[in-house]
């Protein structure tokens, strides 16, 4: 099994000192099971390149497993002696503990810059195929490419098999790619060779920080990552999907109300004033709005759209649907899917609704977001909100350059808003307003921020 790290920027060899080791050295980690070998294929100014090489013996791997087996002859016959597998975790946390816990002495500015890299895995097994890699990998910001392995090269009509060479591309500090791969890899998989316990869930959360919860499949890669043991990943899921108290922005001082209730009650408002009677909720969370579209009977037909099942379920139990009357009923329709992959279910609709969702996202996945809104579901209005990052001085617990909440991905100024709200509007044939939400500041403006899109063409 190996795994390769390799990046251009210059000075190239810079990647030793992030991982902490040397370009002219060949180093050696003892595993449970074999040992892993690092060393450097090219390292010069321009390109360098760290392998990671697996050598797993059988013999150990029987004698040292307590994993147990589905049937007798497993710990015998089985692939992990040449495959990617938790192995290759183990190895990462092993062999680059130090850059994956984003620690370098001689060059500590490296350690939050986003570098480019091409990351090589070598047999790569994968439940479920490409399709299950992309959607794991994808999301995330990187650039899959795959090359598949048949069955049997003898028996070509026996088809492709479930190994894969995986090549990554993606700019990102080093440490984060690294926790990635750490969870990433045995999830592919779906297995691991050691105990699973609760020890694990503290291993998922520490190196899932900072993007598995927001990740569109991060159900499918907790049970996965906990071997669908139903009591560990329920107790994960929880941890990772539980609702964060916003102790500044959702408890203001001075309002009657709550602020995320005046941005619902505000939406709510404008589109019985737009006279729509269709509205999809692209984000609905824990289902709020929904609760306040469905007292309406104006609006005919709602849907809900988020990327948390979790999120659903509670949504499903704040609207009582399944104890509504048939009719009412077949008012809402709640769907899971995320705003950067297009999906037909959000088409034909009198308007779109964006409640907080934006800032959610990495910036560099907004042009995904927009293609799905604003090209192919395209409705007749589109309501967005968003914080507004100069109104953040207002809070005195908020330290200067923090974020209102931990999943933000960023905060724009109204000035920043408006540049790529007029951008969207002028690209794919709208015109955009905007209009402060929350007890406004005569210089800074309100805490929130929305912008209302009309269909022009």
């Amino acid at each position: 099994m190996l795994l390769t790290i390799t990046t251009k920027r210059y000075p190239a060899t810079d990647l030793g000192y992030l991982l902490h080791k040397h370009p002219a050295k060949v180093q050696t980690v003892e595993l449970t099971a074999g040992s892993a070998h690092i060393f450097y294929p090219e390292a010069t100014d321009h390109s360098c390149t760290a392998a990671l090489l697996l050598d797993i013996d059988p013999v150990r791997l029987v004698r040292g497993n307590g994993n147990g087996h589905d049937f007798a002859l497993e710990q015998y016959v089985n692939d992990r002696p040449y495959v990617a597998s938790s192995f290759m975790s183990a190895a990462i946390s092993q062999a680059y503990a130090t850059a994956m816990n984003g620690r370098c002495k001689d060059k500590p500015h490296l350690v939050d810059e986003a570098i480019p890299f091409e990351i090589g895995l070598s047999v790569l097994p994968v439940k479920g195929g490409e399709p299950l890699l992309r959607q794991f990998f994808e999301p995330l910001g990187y650039e899959v490419n795959v090359q598949s392995h048949l069955l049997d090269e003898q028996y070509p009509a026996w088809g492709q098999s479930r190994y894969f060479n995986v090549t990554l591309r993606h700019t990102l500090p080093l440490k984060t790619i690294l926790k990635q791969l750490y969870i990433l890899v045995p999830v592919c998989d779906n297995d691991k060779h050691y105990f699973v316990g609760g020890h694990e869930i503290e291993k998922l959360m520490e190196k899932g920080e900072g993007w598995l919860d927001a990740h569109p499949a991060k159900e499918l890669i907790t049970r996965r990552y906990l071997r669908n043991i139903a009591p560990l990943a329920k107790q994960a899921l929880e941890l990772i999907m539980k609702d964060e108290v916003l102790p500044v922005e959702e408890k203001p001082a001075k309002d009657k109300v709550k602020l995320h209730d005046l941005r619902l009650l505000t939406v709510r408002d404008i589109l019985q004033e737009l006279n729509v009677s269709t509205v999809a909720d692209m984000g609905c969370g824990e289902g709020k709005l929904l609760r306040l579209l469905m007292e309406k009977s104006q609006f005919k037909r709602i849907l809900g759209m988020d990327v948390s099942y979790r999120a659903l379920e509670i949504a499903q139990d704040k609207v009582k649907l399944d104890r509504l009357p048939e009719m009412q009923r077949n008012r809402i329709q709640l769907i899971q899917g995320s705003l950067t992959y297009r999906d037909k279910r959000l088409e034909g609709f009198d308007a779109g609704v964006l409640v907080e969702v934006i800032e959610h996202l990495d910036e560099s996945r907004l042009q995904a977001l927009e293609k799905v809104v604003f090209e192919y579901a395209r409705p007749a209005h589109v309501i967005i909100t968003t914080v507004n990052a100069e109104y953040n001085v207002m809070y005195e617990k908020l330290t200067a350059g923090a974020f209102r909440h931990g999943d933000h991905r960023f905060e724009w100024t109204r000035a920043q808003f408006e540049t790529w709200a007029n951008r969207v509007a002028a690209q794919f044939g709208y015109i955009v307003s905007f209009r402060p939400l929350g007890e406004i500041d005569e210089t800074l403006g309100g805490p929130s921020q929305l912008a209302l899109f009309k269909r022009s063409l």
